[in-house]
Parts: C-alpha cells; structure tokens; sequence
C-alpha cells in the first residue's frame, strides 16, 4: 500500500496561496480559495498576520469558516471594525502588504478583468465588474491571482482592463501614479507564475505535480516566460492538509 499523501487539485492551491503569505504580513483576503489560503498560513506559520475583510473587518479570529468577505463570521473577534470605505482607505494608507484577486481574464502584463468578454459597448458576456478589485489592484504592495488556466483566461491582451497590472509594461504603473507595487503571483490550477522584474512579463515559476512547462504553454494565450529555477510545485504536507481538513475548512466548503 502507498503511503503517498491523497490530496485534491483544491486543496494544493490552498497551501499554495498560504505559502506565499508571512508572518506579520496584512492580507487583504478574497472569497473562497484565497480566504482559505489565509486562514491556513495563520495557523501554521503566520499567527501575526492581519487579515482585512472588504465588509470592513481588520484581525479576525473566525471560529468557522466565512462563505464571503462580508460574512458576518469575519467580525468576530476582530480588534477593528470599519466601513467598506475605511478598509481601503486602510490601504491606500500603505496598511495592506497583499492582496488577493480573482477574475475572467489575467493577460502578459497582469492586467485583470472582471468586466466583460469582448467589447465593452457590445460584449460577449457582461460579467459582475470591479467591486473592490480596481482598488485592491491600485493599493496593495503586492498582488496574488487566482483564476483556471485557460487560453482563454490568459490571453495576451485582456478584452478590459478591471484591475491594473503592469499595464503594457515597464514604468507603466509608475507614469499612471499607482501607489501599489504591482502584480506579484499566479496561482492557477497548472502551476505558480511570477512577472520578471525588468520586463514585467509573466513567468513561470513551478509546475504542479502531473503538470509540465509544455502543458502550461499550451494553455497560455501569449508566450510565457519560464524561470531558470523551473521546477515542481511542493506537494501538500500532512501538516498542511490536517490543518486544512480539521482547522480551517472542516466541511469542505472549497476544497472539496
């Protein structure tokens, strides 16, 4: 009998998205995989960090975990609680170290949307918009996305611009006077990307396990530029996956 650790596809993004987050950090958290992310890392290695909830919570210790970022479980025992406009405030203060990000689209640059498919006069499919995402984009010091991996989803150019990135490249951000510091990571169900600091194209860090770099490239809409530190991503430690399973999402409300 094997005694390889059985993990699900979810379950590895969730341990993926809490390895990135540090102790001390403030996390400006999103619903579902990236709230579970960082519940995860606070329990495991980050018990400093500072969770803030766009329903205006700051340091929760939810017994339960929340369905949404406005679930009324993020307010408990939090130290501070805001409006919606304080919280990002808060970050254009310079207060949020990360940000999580989700959406339809995630091009070369990191530029997101969650606008519409096609033009935007006359779309394919009107999607739900900005929310805070243009604001979390514009502010956080670092950006984390998480999103399918899909030609489709990272084509070279999105259709809309909802959040951000790089824009069309070096010294973009910078000229448009965004304070934040930029796209960081792409967490998809492939692999791990990173953006190169002198071009500020996205590049591949690790592939998951079962995946390859010619798999990724085939599933990217632009050509994707792979780090010379290639390898495979970390699987789910027992560690992980008890605390994940028993601690934070019991019933497998996102990682079944």
């Amino acid at each position: 009998m094997s005694d390889e650790v059985v993990y699900t596809p979810r379950e590895l993004l969730a341990c993926v998205a809490a390895r990135l987050l540090n102790d001390g950090e403030s996390v400006f958290v999103g619903t579902g995989l990236p709230l579970v992310g960082a519940l995860l890392a606070h329990k495991l290695h980050a018990p400093q960090m500072m969770a803030i909830y766009e329903g205006g919570s700051i340091g929760p210790e939810p017994k339960v975990l929340p369905w949404s970022v406005a679930d009324p479980l993020t307010f408990y025992k939090a130290p501070v609680i805001l409006s919606m406009s304080s919280v990002f405030g808060h970050s254009r203060a310079g207060f949020a170290d990360v940000g999580f990000l989700g959406g339809a689209q995630i091009d070369m640059y990191g530029n997101m949307n969650a606008t519409c498919i096609g033009p935007y006069d006359s779309p394919q499919v009107r999607l739900t918009g900005s929310g805070g995402a243009n604001d979390i984009a514009s502010l956080c010091d670092r950006l984390i996305f998480m999103g399918l991996h899909l030609p489709e989803r990272f084509p070279e150019k999105c259709d809309y611009i909802t959040s951000p990135g790089y824009l069309d490249g070096p010294g973009a951000r910078e000229k448009a006077g965004l304070v934040g510091g930029g796209p960081w990571r792409v967490i998809s169900h492939l692999g791990l990307m990173g953006f190169d600091d002198e071009t500020r194209r996205m590049k591949l860090l690790s592939y998951h396990p079962g995946v390859t770099p010619e798999i990724i490239q085939q599933c990217t809409g632009f050509e994707l530029l792979v780090d010379d530190n290639v390898s495979e991503t970390p699987k789910p430690t027992e560690d992980e996956l008890f605390t994940l399973r028993n601690l934070v999402d019991p019933n497998q409300c996102f990682c079944f």
